[in-house]
């Protein structure tokens, strides 16, 4: 999967949940930068993409997750 058209993607599905279509995703973006970012809305999130990529995500996967990158390098990984 092209690192590029994943991180769009997932921007997209940002943007669908947070209803802001201004908001720009980095690998680096994390919690802090957008401000309705809270555990109900990484739940959400979280499960629009298992949606999205016919993912199922566990716990341990998700915990250590610090910003977008960390995200999309776990996408990548269960998807290849």
């Amino acid at each position: 999967m092209n690192p590029e058209q994943l991180l769009q993607e997932v921007q997209e599905i940002f943007r669908d949940n947070f209803d802001d279509e201004t908001i720009v995703l980095t690998r680096q973006t994390n919690a802090e930068d957008i401000e309705d970012w809270d555990s109900l809305e990484q739940i959400n999130l979280l499960t629009a993409i298992e949606k999205k990529y016919g993912l199922k995500f566990n716990l341990a996967d998700v915990r250590g997750l610090q910003d977008v990158g960390d995200l999309l390098d776990l996408v990548v990984r269960l998807t290849a």
